[in-house]
């Protein structure tokens, strides 16, 4: 990751920039990931059952 794309990551997150010596870029890497999960719920939108994690 380059460091543009980090800030830009931390501009879309929200995440001020004093905020940075607390995170690592993993951290800010898997919240942007959970964001974007967030914002898609089709595909979430089935959960399993029993029956398939038993089959699993």
């Amino acid at each position: 990751m380059t460091t543009p794309l980090l800030l830009l990551r931390c501009v879309q997150l929200g995440i001020h920039i004093s905020e940075l010596e607390l995170l690592t870029i993993g951290t800010v890497n898997d919240m942007y990931t959970e964001m974007n999960n967030d914002e898609n719920r089709e595909a979430y939108s089935t959960l399993a059952s029993q029956e398939d994690m038993d089959a699993f």
